[in-house]
């Protein structure tokens, strides 16, 4: 039983070191770049002044009323 703390105390570290890099990893890989790319797509074709003008037209704003 001498020294049990510590040698459990080794592996639970390790292991739980491992775990969360490999949590991490997949969320970056699984999540967070999709994210980005989708981002990135979006707004490579976005036209803010279009998007305003339809918003604009459907009555959205109060400070803007459509024409």
């Amino acid at each position: 039983m001498r020294g049990l703390l510590a040698r459990r105390m080794k592996f639970n570290l390790l292991g739980a070191f491992l775990i969360s890099m490999g949590c991490a990893a997949l969320y970056k890989f699984g999540v967070a770049e999709p994210r980005k790319r989708a981002y990135a797509e979006f707004y490579k074709n976005y036209d803010p002044i279009k998007d305003f003008e339809a918003m604009k037209a459907a009555g959205v704003f109060e400070c803007a009323p459509p024409k």
